[in-house]
């Protein structure tokens, strides 16, 4: 499967991204950047950027998206980093199924990048309209994105950040990746230091391996597009969690609610697709995404082998990974008692 036409769903909703609210001033429409881009309306808000319909008046007057860092991310070095790193990114890809990056002047103004536009909606926003989503459509969509990823890990890059958000669902009915921001090659093994390294990501959806020490490979993105798939058929992300880093903690030790216990109407072939993919070890996932998608293509050839029956609830444990601030209270507290037990010590001691 190359490409992938959806049948378009048939939920009213405008064609752009949720917004959020702005946090700095918006570029106006009609404003002209670099002489060349004309700003039409804004698309959306994200907490790295802001997104804008435009016109290339150089180009036709095409319509392009630009996508501009907020002020707050062009001073944080990390996250202005990342900015930069999806423009490289997404340079390298030329596949109906990632958004198109397209060239950009040569001395710019600021920071910013430019796309092809999308009319559409993103997945998060079908998601907020209707789920769960049919059995059938979530398994296209899921197919859909794996041939993005396909294309993705045999240029060698994993896309790290997989998530409904990150996810168009063309006016077409087309499945399209972007925002390749914490893309990267693959990173196997562990590493003395790895647990010390920044994590960056999206708590839900994050593989254990992710959450651990911040490393990833192709299977990361196969776990990924798994809790997507358990939220497109249940909707619920696995490990629900008030707080999103308690759900990424969670996947360190237990697995999820089975699926068909949030919906009994999933298929036990549905039920064992997403199981495999949200296996804790990476090598008890699916090996490849090539793998993943003749399942997703094929349920009714999916052997059942009965994830569902060894699921394990995850358990609590004090730990400075899993949870950081109570074992910090826990052992600010033990030292403080100590402190206090050998100051007592020490004070019988003199008065002797």
């Amino acid at each position: 499967m190359d490409t992938l036409q959806l049948k378009p769903l048939q939920l009213a909703a405008p064609d752009r991204l949720p917004e959020a609210l702005p946090t700095e001033p918006e570029l106006p429409p009609g404003y002209l950047l670099d002489g060349r881009f004309r700003i039409a309306e804004t698309l959306g808000h994200s907490g790295m950027a802001i997104i804008y319909r435009a016109e290339d008046v150089a180009e036709g007057h095409r319509t392009i998206a630009v996508k501009v860092p907020l002020q707050k991310i062009e001073r944080a070095p990390a996250w202005f980093a990342r900015f930069l790193r999806e423009q490289g990114m997404g340079a390298k890809f030329d596949h109906p199924q990632l958004v198109k990056f397209l060239p950009a002047p040569p001395h710019p103004s600021r920071p910013y990048l430019v796309m092809e536009y999308l009319p559409g909606r993103t997945l998060a926003r079908v998601l907020d309209e209707t789920w769960p989503l049919p059995e059938a459509v979530a398994l296209q969509i899921a197919s859909g994105v794996c041939t993005a990823l396909r294309h993705m890990h045999g240029h060698g890059v994993v896309h790290c950040d997989l998530k409904p958000s990150n996810l168009m669902i063309g006016d077409d009915g087309t499945v399209r990746l972007f925002d390749f921001g914490l893309a990267a090659a693959p990173e196997r093994g562990r590493h003395l230091l790895g647990s010390l390294r920044p994590i960056f990501g999206t708590p839900e959806y994050m593989a254990p391996e992710q959450v651990r020490n911040g490393f990833a490979d192709e299977r990361a993105d196969i776990y990924s597009l798994g809790a997507i798939l358990y939220e497109l058929l249940t909707g619920e992300v696995p490990f629900r969690r008030d707080d999103p880093w308690e759900s990424a903690y969670a996947r360190l030790n237990g697995d999820p609610v089975a699926p068909r216990q949030l919906n009994p109407a999933i298929s036990p072939a549905a039920e064992e697709i997403i199981l495999h993919a949200l296996q804790r070890k990476p090598q008890d996932r699916y090996p490849s995404v090539a793998a993943f998608q003749a399942e997703l293509d094929a349920p009714e050839q999916v052997r059942i082998t009965g994830y569902r029956d060894r699921l394990r609830a995850p358990r609590w444990r004090l730990s400075f990974q899993g949870t950081p601030i109570t074992a910090g209270l826990v052992l600010g507290l033990s030292v403080v008692a100590v402190l206090v037990g050998m100051f007592f010590v020490l004070r019988f001691a003199l008065a002797r």
